[in-house]
């Protein structure tokens, strides 16, 4: 087997990479998405804390 043809997979490359390649923006975006979210929970928290050593 030599290269081209592995990454031509018998003609159906576009369908196997783009579903390789949909994944994984799909799992980059997922990342994203739970590191910004935890950046949110912890400045409320933050902001709980603060009110809560004020009064």
């Amino acid at each position: 087997m030599n290269w081209l043809g592995f990454f031509e997979m018998k003609g159906y490359a576009w369908y196997i990479w783009g579903s390789y390649g949909v994944t994984l923006l799909i799992i980059m975006v997922e990342i994203l998405l739970v590191v910004h979210k935890r950046k949110v929970v912890l400045q409320q928290l933050r902001l709980i804390r603060d009110a809560e050593i004020k009064e």
